[in-house]
C-alpha cells in the first residue's frame, strides 16, 4: 500500500508521478523501494484519471456495505483453543512486564 500511498501523495502534490519520484517519497519514508513494484504501479497508473479514480465510489478499494454487516460466522473449536492460548501467553507476558516495575 505504501507505493500507492506515494503516488496519491505525489498526486496531492501536483508533481509528476513516475518512477524516481515514487523512489524517493519511499526512501524519505525510509522504505526500501522494489523497482520492479515501483515500474509496475507507473506502467498501471498511466492510464488512470486519478481525481476521478477518487471521485468514484468504484475506484476505491472499500468493502461492499454487505461486507461490512455481514455476521461474523461463529469460531470453531480450534479457534477458540487458539485464542484460549494467546490469552494466556498475553498474560505470562504482562505479569513478566508487571515484575519489571515492582
Amino acid at each position: 500500500m505504501e507505493y500507492v500511498y506515494a503516488a496519491m501523495l505525489l498526486h496531492k502534490a501536483g508533481k509528476n508521478i513516475d518512477e524516481k519520484s515514487i523512489t524517493e517519497v519511499l526512501k524519505a519514508a525510509e522504505i526500501k523501494a522494489d523497482p520492479v513494484r515501483v515500474k509496475a504501479l507507473v506502467a498501471s497508473l498511466a492510464e488512470v484519471d486519478i481525481e476521478e479514480a477518487i471521485k468514484s465510489p468504484s475506484g476505491l478499494m472499500m468493502p461492499t456495505p454487505t461486507a461490512v454487516v455481514a455476521p461474523e460466522a461463529k469460531p470453531t473449536e480450534e479457534k477458540k483453543e487458539e485464542k484460549k492460548e494467546e490469552k494466556g501467553k498475553e498474560e505470562e507476558a504482562l505479569e513478566g512486564l508487571g515484575a519489571l516495575f515492582g
